[in-house]
């Protein structure tokens, strides 16, 4: 996979299943997009599915052989390379109809990207001069790259079959990192969730990510960060062992979908000025402890200065607001993620769901503690797996099976961890409820808690198995969806080539919902989020708690004067309603002020950059 983007944006990681096999469906059409690499057995049943599709053959991965998970991944991502490099050389050999895919692939190019406008350049062409620029166009065809996504803190210990424990690179992640290390890919892993040093150690054991004879990488990492510091730090702990970050990847910590990795206050835009402004130093550290890594380990160094991308993803919504971040914090590119749930082209969603999403009020989505990480986790009402969840407890069995334990992290119970959505800890911690709390209302308020928490190794991987007609093993269907807030402001099930025009800014999908800017979105989430925060503690207030909100508030105010900084530079995006979102932002102002914990307490007013942070890594 070569490093040159055709597209401005990429497709994120979604889920387990949503995007599990987005690359057979856009990578021929130049776009990139992510696949997730935690379930081992979802992988197994695509690759079964796409061999039989794709006339391959097909042999079993037992779960009782040695290193299954890593042998059934790199099994997968070459069947999907393999299936790929088909397509691409079917478009190499196509022709330029009006419905083919070697049109369609230029056709859902950005204007101003140079293959482009040699296509238009052809179409307004003839006799000879087409026909040559024809063949240097089907030459010029690349593929999106195939990326796979490892979640770190997913990494649970694994055991033998007489019950020992496994060697740490058996473990979740590791395996993971081993299957895509061993494949035939030329693309990127991408790291979320946070610093792994047991599983950055592990890269080492691999040479396709150190240079090769020619100074080039053959595989890539890119980290999936929350702000400058967090870069900065994981970036020169890879640095440190030779390894190079070929990509920081930037998403919002609330204006997303999935797990939200909530920042103590400081917006997207600040996060983004502090790697603008930095991005150069950042750079140079990193290559100088990367070169001199690799001069100490004797290895081949970088013929020339690496490639290191800068990207944004979450809550993006129109093309100005794309533009804009492109243009303003000089990005290599953007993340769309959660409006693809609604191209059934691109990701898998079943019917019911799909029909749902595009029917859905804003009121549908919402920030849930349902994850069993802990983590906060973006959740959607009507989904089939929280109708399940609900219908268990109300039959007085709530938790659920757990057949796959990605999740199984908790041994308050038990020596071997468990997962705290099974029906086994439920149970167990509901038991330990009924004792411990001292009144009716204490009780149930510990019950919500425990039983909020739902399967996501099932859910998230059901609507890959269900839009794909495979049988579901233990009959379980319901689909657990992670939908960002943005998802609310569109409704349409769209093409991928609407989807993309959408991007570009040649058709709008927004419904007739209002909207605000997406900084002004996320402001609002942030307010919305430590509102309930206050709340939920109210009667339990400490002076460390109380330092921690009013920290929130002060970061959050900052962000507040730095976008009235920036709106200048804003106003030429048409697509910014200007007035509007000095409005909001006056609005999120007064509100974020009149909390009532903060009415006896001053407001910090002293200027602090955003690279300041004093958070930890997420």
């Amino acid at each position: 996979m070569n490093e040159t983007n055709q597209h401005t944006f990429h497709i994120p990681v979604m889920g387990l299943g949503f995007t599990i096999d987005t690359p057979l469906k856009v990578a021929r059409f130049g776009i990139s997009s992510a696949l997730s690499l935690a379930d081992d057995h979802l992988v197994e049943q695509m690759r079964e599915f796409y061999a039989t599709a794709f006339s391959r053959p097909f042999t079993p991965i037992s779960s009782r052989s040695e290193d299954y998970r890593a042998k059934r991944i790199t099994a997968y991502l070459n069947l999907l390379q393999d299936i790929i490099d088909e397509q691409v050389k079917q478009l190499h050999n196509g022709r330029f109809e009006s419905d083919s895919d070697l049109t369609h692939y230029f056709e859902l190019l950005p204007e101003g990207a140079p293959a482009k406008r040699d296509y238009l350049a052809m179409c307004a062409s003839s006799g000879e001069e087409r026909k040559k620029r024809a063949t240097d166009l089907r030459a010029a065809v690349t593929a999106g790259a195939i990326d796979v996504n490892i979640m770190t803190k997913v990494d649970k210990t694994n055991y033998a079959a007489d019950g020992t424990p496994l060697p740490p690179e058996y473990s979740d992640a590791s395996a993971a990192l081993r299957g895509f290390a061993m494949s035939n890919l030329q693309s990127a892993v991408i790291l979320s969730a946070g610093l792994n040093p047991r599983l950055y150690s592990y890269f080492e054991q691999f040479d396709d990510f150190f240079p090769d004879g020619n100074g080039k990488l053959t595989k890539r990492i890119i980290l999936k960060v929350s702000d400058y510091r967090s870069a900065l730090i994981q970036g020169k702990l890879l640095a440190k062992k030779g390894l190079w970050v070929s990509e920081f990847r930037i998403e919002s910590g609330l204006n997303c979908g999935g797990h939200a990795f909530v920042s103590d206050g400081v917006l997207l835009g600040p996060i983004m000025e502090a790697f603008k402004t930095q991005r150069g130093g950042l750079y140079a550290e990193l290559k100088k402890l990367c070169d001199t890594a690799l001069a100490s380990k004797e290895r081949q160094g970088f013929g020339v200065d690496p490639m290191q991308r800068i990207t944004v993803q979450g809550g993006i919504g129109t093309a100005g607001e794309d533009r804009f971040l492109i243009d303003y914090y000089q990005l290599d590119g953007t993340g769309w993620g959660s409006p693809f749930l609604l191209v059934p082209e691109a990701t898998n969603v079943d019917e019911d769901t799909l029909t749902n999403l595009a029917n859905a009020q804003p009121e549908d989505f919402y920030l849930s503690n349902a994850s069993p990480l802990g983590v906060p986790f973006h959740n959607f009402r009507p989904s089939s797996s929280e109708e399940q969840r609900k219908l268990r407890v109300a039959k007085n069995r709530p938790g659920s099976p757990c057949h796959k334990k990605f999740l199984s992290f908790n041994t308050e119970f038990t020596e071997r961890a468990i997962c705290t959505a099974s029906r086994q800890y439920q149970n167990l911690k509901l038991k330990e409820a009924r004792i411990n709390c001292p009144d009716e209302e204490a009780y149930q308020k510990a019950v919500t808690a425990i039983v909020e928490k739902d399967c996501l190794c099932e859910g998230l991987a059901a609507p890959a198995v269900l839009t794909n007609g495979i049988p579901p093993k233990h009959n379980l269907k319901a689909v657990t969806i992670c939908p960002g807030p943005n998802l609310v402001y569109f409704s349409k099930i769209a093409s991928l080539k609407e989807m993309v025009s959408h991007i570009y800014g040649k058709v709008n999908l927004l419904n007739n919902r209002f909207r605000s800017n997406l900084f002004v979105n996320e402001l609002r989430l942030y307010i919305d989020y430590l509102k309930g925060e206050i709340g939920k503690n109210q009667h339990d207030s400490t002076e460390k708690r109380s330092a921690y909100y009013r920290a929130f508030r002060d970061n959050l105010l900052l962000g507040i004067e730095y976008y009235r900084s920036i709106i200048p530079s804003m106003q030429r995006y048409a697509q910014t309603n200007i007035d509007d979102m000095k409005a909001a932002i006056a609005d999120a102002e007064k509100t974020l002020l009149q909390l009532s914990i903060f009415s006896a307490t001053s407001v910090c007013t002293a200027v602090r950059l955003p690279q300041e942070r004093t958070s930890g890594c997420i």
